[in-house]
């Protein structure tokens, strides 16, 4: 009876699981499912999009916030100037990269939608797009190594304080939208 009862609450749980919509519901639609029209916007603009959170988050500014802050951070001409080449040379490089992703997601959607996908052209696609990701991370990446070099450990200390970083960290349970002690 308890047997019974177990497995008739495991399959109702498991049909009301199953019959709520998925998250994806209305992507579909998408031109390349796999990509926002945020994330293809950031990629075609050589936005950051969060790839350099490491280095931001460890006081390692990056120039395009930087340059944003100059008054408040008083950068002199000269820093200015260099900022400006580091921001180039990073947006410059992060283009053809962004370019390069959404080209290759194309032909990887393009192969599910054709149904010719295989499980050859899937590594070689799924390669290929990871190899373009972890070059566009290290030119932004290294962007925020380049700018911290320009600056003073005081306009560091100041940016981490604009940008809120010399604040209290917050806890992982108030980042998911939770009060501290709540389940």
């Amino acid at each position: 009876m308890k047997t019974t009862l177990s497995c008739s609450l495991f399959l109702v749980v498991t049909a009301l699981a199953l019959a709520a919509p998925s998250p994806y519901a209305g992507q579909q639609a998408r031109e390349i499912k796999a990509l926002s029209a945020d994330d293809i916007s950031g990629y075609l603009s050589g936005h950051g999009m969060g790839l350099a959170r490491p280095a931001e988050l460890n006081g390692y500014p990056g120039p395009r916030h930087v340059l944003d802050a100059a008054d408040e951070l008083q950068l002199t001409s000269a820093q200015t100037v260099a900022l400006n080449q580091v921001f180039a040379a990073m947006h410059a490089a992060a283009l053809p990269l962004g370019q390069s992703i959404i080209a290759k997601e194309t032909e990887l959607d393009r192969l599910f939608t054709g149904r010719q996908a295989t499980d050859a052209d899937v590594l070689a696609r799924t390669r290929e797009i990871g190899l373009l990701q972890g070059e566009l991370r290290a030119v932004h990446l290294n962007a925020h190594l380049a700018t911290v070099k320009i600056l003073t450990a005081e306009q560091v200390a100041a940016y981490n304080h604009l940008r809120g970083y010399d604040s209290p960290a917050v806890p992982a349970a108030d980042q998911a939208g939770q009060k501290p002690g709540s389940p």
